[in-house]
Order: structure tokens, then C-alpha cells, then sequence
């Protein structure tokens, strides 16, 4: 088996399910299918790290739920004391609300929704109180799930957060941060370029090309036991010092993940502190989120920052809202207004659309969030699978979708996604 990463095993095996029809979520409900069920559980119902079976469809949806048992992780710990609980006003009519999915002509509600998507857990708050909350499959209220890209926007909140404070200078080059990427793609990139994703590297994530650079990234990252014969990159930060230019910083987005881990980096040389450690301090334990979070991390103890943390539905609704209210959240200022604003400014929509998402037409990226542009200033976090965090300021709204699609790519579920928001929102005005 190659030295594979969740992020890598996550997209190659999505490209290998168009030839053949796969499970519905009925039929996928790892409850249903039983796996690691029993003492030992049966061979042909047991996922693993070590055969990459625990991120093959349908066993992904229940090793979503489940990933420290298959990583080592650092802990992003919750709050001590004065634990934030929602208030409720749940309605269930927003199950039958109806819209049209992108580029179909037949209409479906949103509970039809939730199956097409793979839903595992959904909370949406309308003014700060929970309207719309269900758990399927693996995913328990209490529980934890893998949120994929959406990792990704907490190290670039955190970067919006250094920024907002002066700790940060968007104009500085990466090197002047970290000395290590010097000699790197990275080093003459400004922090801005690295935040917005428009930085312009030899990289590939390609999954379809066993040479890809992914494969080298991935292997970095791995921390089960090295083949005696391997000579690369050992931990995260080790590959980033080995990606090269492939032409002129700020003209183009391309969203490419070591973005994220170099602004991680970025994050902890100035701080001192590990993104887990951040993260907690600065927000998971004020806005009072009752579960510790935790990330995924390499054998030098180096969390992922691009896609490793896992955390629960409600404690991200808190985050989600606590955004929303432009920093203010749990009887305190969590983080600066400025920042919130910054994010909000959104990207160049220019940029973005060299990148050629045809269902996120006008849209941009700042500060590793997308920014939508429409006429409720909405936008979001998200990750393969079909993780969201989706903020529609004029609507009063905080979504929360946790998934386990068989697809990785959102393509695949945003047909049903983006028009679902919308709808919801569009009810919810009239409230």
C-alpha cells in the first residue's frame, strides 16, 4: 500500500466509485452494515488504517465518526466552565420545504435532501436558536465528526485573527516568518497571497497520476511506521521547504491544501503555540464549546491544519454563530470585529474564476472562507464529503451539515446543497 493520508485516500477513492453504482444512505447506515461491531468484530466488517480500508466507501461513514481510533491526534480542548447551550425553537416544516436542485427539473424537500447528501448530522440556527437539528447514522449529539476542508477556515480565522492585531502582516513575505521556506515556493509569497489562495505552485492533486506531488505530501504526513527504503519529506513541514514555483504569486486561485499547512506554520512560529493549542484558547474554550475537538497529526506531532480536525455539530454552530455576530458570542468579544469584517470584504472574484467552479459562479475566497456574493451576503466553510459551515447574514442563519458522501468532491452534493440553503433562508425571512 503506498504512504497514504486521509486527505489522499479520501479523493482517490472517490474517483474509483463512478463505475458502480453505490449505496444509498439507507443502505450505507453503518449501523446497517455493522461495522467493528462485536469482540473481535467479524474480518469482512473491520476497517483499518493500515490497508486504507477505513476511508473506503461505505466503511468512511462510519470512520467519520471515529478517527482517532485510526490517528494519533492532539486535543483542542473545550471549555472548563460557563458552557454555551442554544436556546430552541425547533420547526419541524422546514423538513418540507421544496426547491429545485441545480440543473434538474424536478423539485424535493429538504428531509429529501438530507439522504441524497449523506447526511450524518445537521443543525441549522435561525437568530441564535436551534429550528432544525437531526443525527444519522454513526454521528451522536454528543459525538465527534471529521470536518474535512473545513479545517482549513479555522486556520485562516485564526490567521484573520493575528492579522486584525497586528501580530500578522499581510504585506510580509512568508520567509520573513518562517526562515525554512526560504527556498521554497512560499518564501516570496506574502501572507495575504497564502491566506486567499493565490499563490503559484509546482503542485499537483492529481489523483489520478501516482506522480502527483499529493503522493509525496501524503506520505509526509503519514504517521504510521516508514518503509526502510523511503528517503522523503518525514513530517508535514519538511515537504513544504520541497514545493517549488510554477510562475508569479497573486494573479490566479488555485486551491491547493499546503496553502493551509504553510499559513499554519506561519501561525505558530509567530505565536509559539501549536494550531490545536490555539484554536482552544482563542476560541473553542470561549465560546464555551462543551466537547474537546481534535486534530489528526503527523509522527513529529504536527497537526493537519488543511483538513485534520474533528469536532461537534453543536460546539460549530457555536462557532458559526459566534462569526455571525461579528465576534461576539457567549458574553464576550472572541474575536475582533475587524477581523469578521476582513473576511466578509471577500476575495477577487477575477482570481477565483480562473479556477473554473461552474456552480460557484461570482464567488471568491478570503481567509481560506468562501464567499458566495449573493444578494444575503452569505458564506462558508467546506470540505469534501459534504461538510459545511454556511453563514447567510440577511437570513439570521447558521447551517451546519456533517456528511459522509461517497463522492469527496462537492461537486457532487452541491446541486442538492446550495439551492437548500438558499430555500431555507428564503423561510426563515419570512419568519
Amino acid at each position: 500500500m503506498k504512504h497514504l493520508s486521509i486527505l489522499s485516500i479520501a479523493l482517490m477513492i472517490s474517483m474509483n466509485l463512478n463505475a458502480q453504482q453505490p449505496l444509498t444512505a439507507e443502505q450505507s447506515d453503518p449501523k446497517v452494515m455493522g461495522w467493528m461491531q462485536g469482540f473481535p468484530p467479524a474480518k469482512d466488517r473491520t476497517v483499518s488504517l493500515f490497508d486504507g480500508t477505513f476511508f473506503e466507501f461505505p466503511a468512511l461513514r462510519y470512520s467519520v465518526c471515529h478517527m482517532r481510533e485510526f490517528f494519533p491526534t492532539k486535543v483542542v480542548k473545550s471549555a472548563d466552565n460557563d458552557r454555551y447551550q442554544f436556546d430552541e425553537a425547533l420547526d419541524s416544516s422546514i423538513s418540507k420545504i421544496e426547491f429545485m436542485p441545480l440543473g434538474e427539473k424536478k423539485a424535493m424537500t429538504f428531509e429529501e435532501s438530507l439522504a441524497k447528501n449523506y447526511t450524518d448530522g445537521i443543525l441549522i440556527l435561525h437568530k441564535g436558536k436551534v429550528v432544525y437539528e437531526r443525527y444519522f447514522g454513526e454521528l451522536t449529539a454528543d459525538g465527534t465528526h471529521a470536518v474535512m476542508s473545513v479545517s482549513k477556515t479555522f486556520t485562516g480565522t485564526l490567521g484573520a485573527m493575528l492579522l486584525a492585531e497586528g501580530i500578522l502582516d499581510e504585506h510580509k513575505l512568508v520567509k520573513e516568518y518562517v526562515p525554512e521556506l526560504a527556498n521554497s515556493a512560499f518564501g516570496d509569497a506574502t501572507v495575504r497571497q497564502v491566506l486567499d489562495m493565490t499563490t503559484s505552485l509546482d503542485y499537483s492533486e492529481d489523483y489520478a497520476d501516482p506522480k502527483a506531488d499529493v503522493w509525496i505530501f501524503s506520505a509526509a504526513g503519514n504517521p504510521t511506521p516508514l518503509p526502510k527504503d523511503y528517503t522523503g519529506p518525514t513530517n508535514y513541514y519538511e515537504y513544504l521547504e520541497t514545493v517549488k514555483k510554477a510562475g508569479e504569486h497573486g494573479k490566479a486561485f488555485g486551491y491547493k491544501t499546503i496553502n493551509t499547512d504553510a499559513m499554519g506554520w506561519i501561525i505558530s512560529k509567530v505565536t509559539g503555540k501549536s494550531i490545536p493549542n490555539l484554536l482552544s484558547e482563542r476560541i473553542w474554550r470561549p465560546i464555551g464549546a462543551n466537547f474537546d475537538g481534535y486534530y489528526q497529526i503527523d509522527r513529529a506531532g504536527i497537526a493537519f491544519a488543511g483538513g485534520g480536525f474533528n469536532a461537534n455539530l453543536r460546539d460549530l454552530g457555536m462557532f458559526g454563530e459566534m462569526i455571525r455576530k461579528d465576534g461576539y458570542f457567549n458574553g464576550k468579544q472572541v474575536l475582533p470585529k475587524a477581523a469578521i469584517a476582513d473576511i466578509r470584504k471577500g476575495g477577487n472574484q477575477a482570481d477565483f474564476a480562473k479556477a473554473g467552479y461552474s456552480n460557484l459562479k461570482n464567488w471568491s475566497y478570503r481567509n481560506m472562507w468562501w464567499m458566495s456574493h449573493n444578494a444575503n451576503g452569505a458564506f462558508s466553510a467546506r470540505g469534501v464529503h459534504g461538510q459545511t459551515i454556511y453563514i447567510d447574514p440577511k437570513a439570521e442563519m447558521v447551517f451546519i451539515r456533517l456528511a459522509s458522501h461517497h463522492t469527496a468532491s462537492n461537486t457532487a452534493n452541491d446541486p442538492y446543497s446550495l439551492p437548500a440553503y438558499q430555500a431555507v433562508a428564503d423561510y426563515l425571512m419570512k419568519k
